[in-house]
């Protein structure tokens, strides 16, 4: 059971990855083909704080709970890297590198610059404007 809870919070997390990275391309070719999502408040705020708390996280030397948590269930289930199914060895080769974690804190806060200049580049629809009564 922890296993498969560890595979679970291992799939949410790589899946925060990609709404992060694929959501500011997303953005930045959706805007200029006109497509409407990526101009919604609640899209573009969500994806604004998800970047803005990795970002801070990296700032203030914590670690990610998602990764926290996924290790403390693999520790529970007596599991290390090399027990992993072929798909979860995959997920977990794409979410973590071997990399000084705090290398990558200049990475996260440049990316959260670039999303929150695209709130210039791809300007958010703050209010629909109102449709004329029909009379």
């Amino acid at each position: 059971m922890y296993a498969l809870l560890a595979d679970l919070v291992l799939f949410v997390h790589l899946g925060y990855v990609a709404f992060v990275l694929v959501g500011l391309a997303l953005v930045l070719i959706g805007g200029p083909l006109g497509w409407g999502f990526v101009r919604s408040p609640k899209f573009r705020l969500a994806h604004l704080a998800s970047i803005a708390i990795v970002a801070v996280e990296g700032l203030a030397g914590v670690v990610c709970p998602l990764t926290i948590w996924e290790a403390k269930l693999r520790i529970a289930a007596g599991q290390t890297v090399e027990d992993l199914g072929l798909i979860s060895k995959l997920a977990s080769d794409l979410l973590y590198i071997e990399i000084d974690p705090l290398a990558l804190t200049p990475y996260y806060v440049a990316f959260f610059l670039l999303v929150l200049a695209s709130f210039w580049l791809v300007p958010v629809r703050w209010r629909r404007k109102a449709q004329a009564a029909v009379a």
